[in-house]
Formats: C-alpha cells, structure tokens, sequence
C-alpha cells in the first residue's frame, strides 16, 4: 500500500532533462564507456560496492550475530530500528556537508569511521548498549554515502547522464549486498562464527577510504565539449 501510494506522486516528476550549452550529446554505449574511462567514476563505482557488502551484511546477519553473543531476539530488532532513526540524522548531515566540503574527502572518511566503528564494536564485550551504540553510529554512516555518490557523478558527467551513470554504481553497491548477505551466511555455515566476515568488512572499510582519496572533483572531459577541445 505504501509503495502504490508513490505512483500518483510520479507526476509532479514529469518532464525531460534539457541539453546544456556545452554539454556533449552521447548515445548510450558512447556515454557508458566514455564514463567508464573516466578514472575517478571507477574508482567511485568500486567504493560503492564496499557500501553494499557493509550495509547488507548488518543488516542481514547482525540480529542473529547479537542472539548467538547471548542477548535476546529483540535488541537485534530494535539495533535495525536504531540504525534507520539514525541514518535519517546522517543521510541530512552528509547531503549539508556534501555542498560545502570535498565529496570525495567525506566518502573516505564516512568508510574509515565504518571500518574504526566495527574495529571498537569487535574490541568490546557485547551488550545491549555496546550493541545500540554501534547501531547509532553505523546508522550516521549507513546511507550518507548516497547523497555524496549521486553528487559526484552529477558533477563528473552532468544531470543529462545522472540517472543512467548512477545508477551503474548502484549496480555495483548491490553486487556487493549480494555478497555480504551471501558470505555471511557462508562463513557461519562453515566456522560456526561471522568474525571472518567482520574483519573482511574492516579491511574493505579501509580500501575503500583509500580508493576515495585520489577521486578528484569537476566535470569529465568527454562530457563537457569545452573541455574536450584542444586548446589554441
């Protein structure tokens, strides 16, 4: 019901993007691979993936991790709940810092407090405030990539190619949603223990933040024809 109820509010969405002076017309597979040679669209298309792999595993395995450290079926309800109240703080946060700070600098360090965040939750005993604790933080963290993703592939290639080119990174965050849910249940299926696949989400949570650094703000020269021209 809820979902039918997003169908009527589609119309105030009509309308098409308009090309902009200086913006290159593409086709399809052009603007696919000429966004693809874009080096810091890859790199932030495989950041995304480490994103998918965090959010999925928590949100998936973490009621059960919480029930197999000895508390109760719901403290791992109420740490999803947690961290839906919390990522609403976070995704505003980061959209708010997003205009005003490098988005790049922003994902680094959203994905290296993820990595800190599950290092401290594994360090310390496991309790019902040690457990919503984490939740809280990992709520910050948890969608306040989006915001900051979209505005960089709005800038590398213009709101003319947003939609298709965003969405190939969100592709890739869902790869790796699919791998985390899959590998948790893997590892526990043959350890008895989801600690490999934490430390894996440490590890990718630093990659990540690393990945970031070198992503640099602006436009893609193929997509601007400004840029694209040689200079005189």
């Amino acid at each position: 019901m809820a979902v039918l109820l997003m169908v009527p509010l589609t119309v105030a969405l009509r309308g098409r993007v308009e090309s902009v002076p200086g913006e290159a017309d593409l086709p399809f597979m052009r603007a696919l691979a000429s966004a693809w040679g874009h080096g810091s669209y890859r790199l932030l298309v495989i950041g995304f993936f480490v994103c998918g792999f965090h959010l999925a595993f928590i949100n998936v395995h973490m009621p059960a991790y919480l029930v197999q450290c000895g508390l109760s079926p719901s403290v791992g309800s109420w740490t999803i709940a947690v961290i839906g109240l919390f990522n609403i703080i976070g995704s505003l946060l980061a959209g708010y810092l997003g205009g005003r700070l490098p988005k790049q600098i922003l994902l680094a360090s959203i994905y290296l407090l993820r990595a800190i965040a599950i290092g401290l939750f594994l360090l310390l005993p496991v309790s019902e405030a040690t457990a919503y604790t984490f939740a809280a933080a990992m709520g910050v963290l948890w969608l306040s990539t989006v915001p900051l993703t979209a505005g960089l592939v709005g800038l590398f290639f213009g709101p003319r190619y947003l939609g298709m080119l965003y969405g190939i990174a969100f592709f890739s965050h869902q790869l790796g949603s699919f791998v985390g849910v899959w590998l948790g249940g893997y590892v526990y299926d043959s350890t008895g223990s989801y600690s490999l696949v934490w430390y894996l989400g440490i590890i990718l949570g630093l990659a990540s933040a690393a990945l970031h650094l070198p992503i640099r703000e602006g436009s893609a020269p193929s997509f601007n024809l400004k840029s694209a021209m040689p200079a005189r």
